[in-house]
């Protein structure tokens, strides 16, 4: 359990964004859904995301495993609707404000920082950081990001319309984000580093089966070439060794995802990739503090799941408060 600090003396910092019932680091499925219900529930709620609210689902063209849409709904579409629900009851949200430090201060009291030197106080802090695209850390990588590279087929997919895209990863989200793209795209070739295709048997059909697509499984991406824009990408057979050069306007990444917790390093337990570990409750060890969503260990990374925990928390934080003031 973390050793609080007693602000007993008078000599921290005052807090300049005032004190909140419940504070909400991450404005993505997880935060948004604990935000309604907290709100709705009369809590006074802050939610802090250090770039625009929907998370990784509102880079997703298009859910349709989410309940309640038997046509699908855009991701866009569905956070913006979550975020509206969470103002209507009140909610407080402040985009692009990175949070750089959570300090215990006492049982409940948590001090939040932002990158922007703003100090909030809140009585519980749920961490839902989600998480971010990996890189592959290859040549022509971070030189030709922006100009050819991106992490965002829903945002940039339309950009490549009638051009040859290169998407590396067969997985769930390399597969949906490349149906988008075979939308505008003249072609687009589907790297894999595993011999097999890993996404659900529906998104495989749907890409294999779609006639502007190729598959090269068992294959490693080593570089990305280019000159001012993206050229083409040189690409390794994992069995024989062969190298294939593939000429190419752009290329999309999809080989997995990385949380956002080294802020927390210190302070919660995490696993060696950087996921928090908590218990059955979703509490993390330290006194107000828990995680919910895709940045929690051994979670499934799916809407419906980061909505669940957005729920239990809330409910939760409703009985932690009531406590406090007892």
């Amino acid at each position: 359990m973390f050793e609080f600090k007693i602000d007993d003396s008078g000599q921290q910092q005052a807090p300049s964004g005032g004190l909140y019932d419940l504070a909400i680091v991450g404005a993505g499925p997880a935060g948004l859904s604990a935000a309604i219900y907290a709100s709705r529930d009369g809590i006074k709620t802050l939610v802090f995301d250090k770039s625009s609210a929907g998370g990784l689902a509102a880079t997703t063209d298009w859910i349709e495993n989410y309940p309640g849409f038997p046509e699908g709904i855009s991701g866009p579409d569905l956070m913006d609707r979550m975020q509206k629900q969470a103002e209507r009851f009140g909610a407080e949200l402040l985009e692009f404000e990175e949070v750089t430090q959570i300090e215990p201060v006492s049982k409940g009291h948590l001090r939040v920082h932002t990158a922007s030197a703003e100090v909030f106080d809140a009585k519980m802090v749920l961490l839902a950081l989600g998480s971010h695209p990996k890189k592959l850390n290859v040549p022509g990588e971070e030189e030709y990001y922006g100009r050819g590279v991106s992490y965002c087929a829903t945002c940039d997919g339309p950009l490549f319309r009638d051009k040859d895209v290169v998407i590396v990863g067969a997985g769930n989200s390399g597969l949906q984000e490349g149906l988008n793209v075979l939308n505008y795209a003249r072609s687009v070739t589907f790297i894999e580093f595993l011999p097999y295709s890993i996404a659900e048997k529906i998104l495989q059909e749907r890409t294999m089966n779609h006639p502007k697509s190729t598959f090269y499984f068992n294959h490693m991406l080593t570089e990305i070439k280019g000159d001012a824009v993206v050229t083409g990408v040189v690409m390794k057979n994992r069995e024989t060794g062969a190298v294939v050069e593939l000429p190419c306007d752009g290329v999309f990444i999809y080989v997995g995802y990385t949380p956002d917790t080294r802020f927390l390093e210190g302070l919660v337990e995490m696993n060696k990739w950087g996921y928090i570990k908590t218990d059955a409750q979703m509490w993390t060890g330290v006194e107000g503090l828990m995680a919910i969503g895709d940045v929690r260990a051994s979670n499934l990374a799916q809407v419906t799941v980061a909505v669940a925990d957005g729920t239990k928390a809330a409910i939760a934080a409703r009985e932690y408060l009531a406590e406090l003031e007892v």
